[in-house]
């Protein structure tokens, strides 16, 4: 049976919906037809609202060049939900959805001018502002998980943990009180989180978040780091350690809540292992999965 075929009808979405996406509006997908949403990770009405308005304003509409899009931006955001959630390989998108290389040229101009990072972003502030927090954090946890590497990573970005006893690549993630992804950096699974620490903690601070000014850690980012963070960065990275008494699993302060954000990455199927060839390539896919997490939350306050 042919994939397209095989769907989840939609309650909330059983009906072919219109689309008041820019590139409808203002773009060249007017003549194109609506889809109707079947699968579990598309959009409802009330997460598109979402999405719709935290997505960067095309270059084109804002007249800085390029050619107005052909293709509606609510069809695009589906099908990159649906490879990362489904983590299927790009070019067996479902036939309802615009055509593979289409669908990865919208992920790949995303990725490489910085507009999945900066949708992120906004869709993080508003989160934390529906939960009566100031869209700045002062504080984050930081941490990094090693997953195995599919035959597609090149053997220049991957290597070998000698830890976890993973080959492939490990990903370094900053999140802040709420579990929300600050910062994020893929290496290979060699790089110690020492190493990866200091750029990580770097990229924290290009990114503006100017008021954090304390970082809980685990064992792993002890030693020069920590002055480091102090004397250069102004960050009091703060090592929350294991007891000597303890045995078996024990929750630490502070140190759960990076655990909880790596789980919600895990629901994305695309994040099970890594695929990428580049590393960029697989820090945008950790951002569209916590794009879904948030979207959905939001979706879920305002209903």
């Amino acid at each position: 049976m042919p994939q397209s075929s095989v769907s989840v009808t939609l309650p909330s979405n059983s009906a072919p919906l219109s689309c008041d996406c820019l590139a409808r509006r203002f773009g060249n997908a007017g003549d194109r037809p609506h889809r109707r949403p079947r699968y579990p990770s598309d959009m409802t009405d009330a997460e598109w609202a979402v999405v719709r308005d935290a997505m960067p304003v095309p270059a084109w509409l804002e007249g800085r060049g390029g050619q107005p899009e052909g293709y509606c931006h609510r069809q695009l955001v589906d099908a990159v939900r649906y490879l990362v959630a489904g983590g299927i390989a790009r070019r067996t998108v479902s036939a309802d959805f615009p055509a593979w290389d289409r669908v990865y040229a919208f992920f790949r101009r995303r990725r490489d001018k910085g507009l999945v990072g900066e949708f992120h972003d906004r869709l993080r502030d508003r989160v934390r502002r529906a939960a009566g927090r100031e869209p700045e954090p002062t504080a984050g946890i930081i941490d990094a998980q090693s997953v195995k590497g599919a035959a597609s990573v090149p053997a220049a970005s991957r290597g070998f943990d000698g830890g976890k006893k993973v080959n492939g690549r490990k990903r370094h993630i900053v999140v802040d009180t709420l579990g929300l992804l600050l910062a994020v950096m893929v290496t290979a699974a060699s790089v110690t989180d020492r190493e990866a620490g200091r750029t990580l903690l770097e990229r924290l601070r290009e990114r503006r978040h100017w008021r954090i000014s304390l970082v809980w850690a685990d064992g792993g980012y002890t030693g020069c780091l920590v002055d480091l963070a102090r004397d250069v960065l102004r960050i009091a990275l703060t090592v929350v350690r294991r007891t000597d008494d303890a045995t078996g699993f024990v929750v630490l302060p502070k140190r759960l809540l990076v655990e909880r954000t790596f789980a919600w990455l895990m629901h994305s199927r695309r994040l099970a292992r890594d695929y990428a060839t580049r590393t960029d390539t697989s820090e945008a896919m950790i951002r569209w999965s916590m794009s879904m997490v948030m979207s959905r939350r939001l979706a879920r306050r305002a209903r």
